[in-house]
């Protein structure tokens, strides 16, 4: 299973950026998927997660300005990230909890090499 994570860039404050994630090779479903990001200096932290359900969770700290999404396929995610702040900035990975065989009891989670986001003042 790999995960591609696109859409990072350069972008002043208060501006916006789409992310995207990608599920590919081998596997039975995709659960969940989520975005983490981690700042220079800083623990990795939870951005926002969305089941197979739709049932979606953020971080306070990006509440009413991101939206995570699923694609139809269920294997893919987006973020969109609006009204974006300094403190926005950081290398954002993609998280995928995946059912590889039908018959697995525990699903294993994968990660996306991260992309970088660059919120300038």
């Amino acid at each position: 299973v790999q995960l591609q994570a696109s859409g990072g860039g350069l972008v002043q404050a208060g501006g916006s950026l789409r992310l995207s994630c990608a599920a590919s090779g081998s596997f039975f479903s995709v659960i969940n998927m989520g975005w983490y990001r981690q700042a220079p200096g800083k623990q990795r932290e939870l951005v926002a997660v969305i089941t197979s359900s739709s049932r979606i969770s953020y971080a306070d700290s990006v509440k009413g300005r991101f939206t995570i999404s699923r694609g139809n396929a269920k294997n893919t995610a987006y973020l969109q990230m609006n009204s974006l702040k300094p403190e926005d900035t950081a290398v954002y990975y993609c998280n995928a909890l995946v059912r590889v065989r039908s018959f697995d009891v525990s699903p294993s989670i994968y990660w996306g090499q991260g992309t970088l986001v660059t919120v300038s003042s």
